[in-house]
């Protein structure tokens, strides 16, 4: 604010100067009209327009204000710069990870997140736990199961969570796609749902292939051992 407030005063004094020279032009071309005849006029002219070319430039020209650092911090997470919201701290094994405290679990495989920027909803990518909240739709099997387990696992990580932005970054409800990481963990709560038997790997979304193969190698073991919903007859 105080940068905009200087700018707009030297822009004020920009345009007072230049109101000035021009109204001392003119009166100088009065002159010289009268005794020097149409070459003081050219002068005069090509004065007026120097001063027109000056000062409009100075509107299109670019300015050094706060916007441009804001580019840069929302641009850290493209760049692989790891972030974390105020009280969390950064993992450098993660490049590009944003640190959040998780608010709540809506279920097992749905989190809602306090960023730096507010308050997000989180969706695990790639990992589909039974449904528990989904309007209209009966509880299924294992999703009670998933849903806490994902509560102790945020408890025991104290709500601090880390999310990696892997290819799709929304779904078609708005809520955010990413990979959760809970405190110090190395493996992703997602494949960890799915290596657990309480949720299924969905890998239709856009994101990496070697994720998509550590989802489907964690449901293959899962599957093999029968965990979770893989117990259960088709």
């Amino acid at each position: 604010m105080v940068q905009k407030r200087l700018y707009r005063s030297s822009e004020t004094a920009q345009r007072r100067i230049a109101r000035t020279v021009v109204s001392s032009i003119l009166r100088e071309n009065g002159r010289n009209r009268r005794g020097k005849g149409s070459r003081g006029f050219l002068v005069s002219v090509a004065s007026i327009i120097v001063v027109l070319l000056a000062c409009l430039w100075t509107q299109i020209a670019p300015k050094s204000d706060s916007p441009q650092s804001s580019n840069v911090v929302a641009s850290t997470s493209e760049l692989g710069v790891s972030s974390s919201v105020a009280g969390v701290p950064i993992r450098e094994d993660l490049p590009g990870s944003e640190g959040v405290l998780v608010e709540r679990c809506v279920d097992g495989d749905t989190l809602i997140v306090n960023t730096a920027s507010g308050t997000e909803r989180v969706r695990l990518i790639g990992a589909n736990t039974p449904e528990t909240v989904k309007a209209n739709t009966p509880i299924e099997p294992f999703g009670p199961e998933a849903s806490a387990y994902t509560k102790q696992r945020v408890s025991e990580a104290n709500n601090i969570a880390y999310l990696v932005s892997d290819g799709q970054k929304f779904d078609k409800y708005d809520r955010r796609l990413a990979f959760v990481y809970l405190g110090n963990d190395a493996v992703s709560l997602n494949e960890d749902l799915v290596r657990q038997g309480l949720a299924r790997a969905t890998l239709q979304y856009d994101f990496s292939r070697e994720m998509k193969d550590r989802l489907a190698n964690a449901q293959a073991v899962a599957q093999e051992e029968k965990r979770g919903i893989f117990s259960l007859s088709e």
